[in-house]
């Protein structure tokens, strides 16, 4: 199996009012990997990094290392529309002993296939492993299958988190970047999708929240138990929903407050969920049986 694969949490960033929860962001890791997490994912944009100032970011990153304590893969969040910005992160998080960085396409200045190119090249200079994140969604530009392949030819660029939502790129971009170069998913609801299409696991929201559930299911399809891994997938199903009933991590927050994790305290511009996407979120508790 590759270095990262499996259940591979985008893990929330707890807060206590205005500062990070440090206690908090401790249970996380912990009830994370004691339920079978594959893999850890501090400052993502489940972990609010658009609102972390650097230096919550980097403290979260040494946090999120040091509780995991080797235990399993820590991936951090290293990306920037602001390449020397991004170089920053990425030599924090080498020097911190993070075992890769997830490093988004460079969202709102909207750089060509050729800027992409360049700011991904300069980032592997560092030496930590990259991980492309790629959604087109949030960043607005897309990374080509071309430019993914161009890239991977770099050693230190090892992977991608696919969250284009395109079940053919699995197998284009297995083509493009040979098979060796790791597939992850952005999307839980097609996570088992990706997966046939020649995907190695996912780097999912709903994790958080089920771990166990979302680790057992990538057990699953690795030991070809299908069956199990289709009934887990459907028993997920409207939990992948709920959160996402709004802006992420909103939802997320909210379900971790009803587990015990944590405050489901968000940073504006989010606002608490409302109470009807509150319903949402605890009948999809209940479902999986999270919550009475």
């Amino acid at each position: 199996m590759p270095a990262f694969h499996g259940s591979i949490v985008a893990l929330a960033t707890p807060f206590a009012g205005a500062a990070v929860d440090e206690p908090a962001l401790r249970r996380l890791v912990d009830h994370q990997i004691a339920c079978g997490t594959d893999g850890l994912v501090p400052c993502g944009t489940t972990g609010e990094s658009p609102t972390l100032s650097h230096a919550e970011h980097k403290r979260v990153v040494e946090l999120c290392i040091e509780q995991a304590a080797g235990r399993v893969p820590v991936i951090a969040g290293a990306g920037s529309n602001n390449t020397a910005e991004a170089l920053d992160f990425m030599r924090h998080a080498e020097d911190a002993g993070a075992d890769a960085a997830l490093v988004v396409t460079p969202y709102y200045n909207k750089p060509t296939q050729d800027g992409l190119y360049a700011h991904y090249m300069t980032l592997a200079e560092v030496g930590l492993p990259i991980v492309i994140y790629n959604i087109p969604g949030r960043s607005v530009i897309d990374m080509s299958v071309e430019t993914m392949g161009r890239l991977s030819a770099h050693p230190m660029i090892v992977g991608v988190k696919d969250a284009t939502a395109d079940l053919a790129r699995p197998r284009l971009q297995r083509a493009a970047c040979g098979a060796d170069f790791i597939q992850l998913s952005g999307e839980d609801a097609t996570a088992v999708a990706f997966l046939a299409q020649g995907g190695h696991g996912c780097i999912s929201v709903t994790a958080n929240v089920a771990p166990k559930l979302c680790a057992d299911m990538q057990r699953a399809w690795r030991e070809r138990r299908i069956d199990e891994m289709s009934a887990i997938d459907d028993t997920l199903t409207a939990l992948h929903a709920a959160m996402f009933c709004e802006s992420n991590p909103t939802p997320v927050k909210y379900a971790l407050s009803k587990i015990g994790i944590c405050a489901p305290d968000v940073r504006s511009p989010l606002a608490p969920l409302s109470d009807a996407s509150k319903a949402q979120v605890d009948a999809a508790l209940k479902a999986v049986g999270l919550i009475d």
